[in-house]
């Protein structure tokens, strides 16, 4: 399982990357460097991934999870609830490919919101 560093603001966090197609080609892009846009308590960024919905797709999913999101080419970072929660627990927009785990406290991501750039780079 591979690990990767995100970077926003003043806080440096790890995540497991799972072993999937969509994980593997995410890897494989990396570094990455966009400007996050925020949904209630998650962050989401466009990168230069093009993957349809896998056998991981959802819309359940946990503080800390990774989720890629196809509509938008999107790379979505759980940590709260978004708009259309109706409890702690976050829902995205639509289904994503779980892509990997944040490890640790994902919820110290509230004191990036603001933010105007975000790094995504191989640990």
């Amino acid at each position: 399982m591979d690990t990767i560093r995100i970077i926003i603001k003043d806080l440096i966090l790890h995540a497991e990357v799972f072993e999937t197609v969509t994980a593997k080609a995410i890897i494989q892009s990396l570094p990455i460097e966009a400007r996050p846009h925020e949904w209630g308590d998650e962050f989401y960024f466009e990168i230069p991934v093009k993957m349809p919905l896998d056998e991981t797709a959802t819309t359940e999913v946990g503080v800390g999870d990774i989720g890629y999101w196809p509509p938008g080419n999107a790379l979505a970072i759980f940590f709260g609830p978004t708009p259309i929660s109706n409890g702690s627990a976050p829902i995205p927009a639509s289904e994503v490919n779980l892509v990997g785990k944040i490890k640790g406290d994902a919820k110290v991501l509230k004191s990036a919101k603001g933010a105007q750039r975000i790094r995504i780079e191989k640990a």
